[in-house]
């Protein structure tokens, strides 16, 4: 389950696929791309060409690394994995972002445009009493009949501004409204964005996002934060053994012994495959790996049956490895540290806790 070096931090796609795809080798790279599917049982969907073109095309990319370690691993390529690595890698990823940015700028503006009418409205409504007043005092003074009739024409048509004023506002209030119901429908589609469709937990991208985040909030306040990762073990051979859909079953039970341990403000994700990560604000190595434990222990304690059959599956086990940030760690360090740490887990006989701390004490 080694990842590359394409970890935490790392740029997205270059803009150079997009040249080479509209250029004269296009069709041959999309002749290799469905080649490439084809040869490792990949159906071509529109994900998965847009993401085998980019593997083809840029290899040494943080996505063509990605999708080389996925295959060296022996994972299965599912439609889960490619909406992954499709919200983690593709461009079009940011598209949610910039669709809610745009959206709480245009609920700026129409506050501000309502606030102003609002205004407008009240200025109206004082300079019609005002004429209004005036009338009244000039039909007491009997004035003029020609003055009057102006003051009369004036005061009519403050009248109907005013009408107008109400009407606009009217309509401003239910484009308000519309615009908040947008909002609301394109947060929930961000939060798919960043939701993994089996698990419920986050998924890799926010996980990015969310670990560059917490990073940066340690450094600034001077707080302990743990990183732990987070492998189911022998899953492959498990998978192969009982079939896909009963290997989900597994890493749903798993992430819903994490998310439960993992509520905020702690963080959990899918990070990939059978891979969970799980954040620790505030937290330093020995609070979590207490934590850490009790989930080991509980995913262990249950035995697990095969759903469509009453199979018995045997325990399941995870192995765990953890770090905490130093002083001006960077979250890629702070992955890999984490990462070692699952794999002394792992060449330890598996089913156990490793603290990257003691690792490198004990070194």
């Amino acid at each position: 389950m080694k990842r590359g070096a394409s970890g935490i931090g790392e740029g997205r796609m270059s803009g150079d696929i997009e040249t080479k795809l509209r250029g004269p080798g296009a069709y041959a790279l999309a002749r290799q791309a469905m080649d490439a599917m084809e040869a490792h049982h990949v159906w071509p969907t529109a994900v998965n060409f847009e993401l085998w073109t980019h593997y083809v095309a840029e290899p040494d990319s943080p996505l063509g690394r990605e999708i080389a370690r996925l295959l060296s691993a022996g994972e299965a390529f599912t439609d889960t994995v490619a909406d992954e690595l499709a919200a983690a890698f593709l461009p079009k990823a940011k598209l949610n972002e910039q669709i809610r940015d745009a959206g709480d700028a245009l609920t700026k503006e129409l506050n501000a445009v309502s606030q102003a009418i609002q205004t407008a409205q009240k200025s109206s409504e004082v300079y019609g009493q005002t004429l209004a007043g005036a009338s009244k005092s000039l039909a007491e003074l009997d004035a003029a009949p020609d003055l009057k009739a102006m003051v009369e024409n004036l005061s009519v048509a403050t009248k109907r501004v005013q009408r107008e004023n109400k009407s606009l506002e009217k309509r401003l209030s239910d484009s308000t409204s519309e615009v908040a119901k947008l909002r609301e429908h394109l947060e929930q589609v961000r939060r798919d964005a960043t939701t993994d469709g089996l698990t419920n937990l986050a998924n890799r991208k926010a996980f990015d996002e969310e670990l560059a985040r917490a990073c940066a909030d340690a450094e600034t306040d001077g707080q302990n934060l743990t990183l732990a990762v987070i492998d189911i073990d022998h899953f492959k051979n498990f998978n192969d053994t009982w079939g896909h859909q009963t290997g989900d079953q597994v890493i749903r039970y798993v992430a819903s012994v994490i998310g439960r341990v993992g509520a905020p403000p702690r963080f959990a994700a899918r990070y990939g495959g059978e891979e969970f990560a799980l954040i620790f604000p505030h937290e330093g190595a020995d609070v979590a790996a207490v934590v850490l434990e009790e989930i080991r222990e509980e995913v262990s304690s249950r035995m697990l049956k095969r759903r469509s059959t009453n199979d018995d599956l045997g325990a399941i086990t995870v192995s765990v490895g953890l770090a905490q940030m130093r002083r001006g760690e960077s979250a890629h360090s702070l992955m890999e540290r984490s990462d070692n740490a699952l794999y002394v887990s792992k060449r330890s006989g598996r089913n156990r806790v490793t603290s990257a701390e003691k690792v490198a004490s004990a070194a």
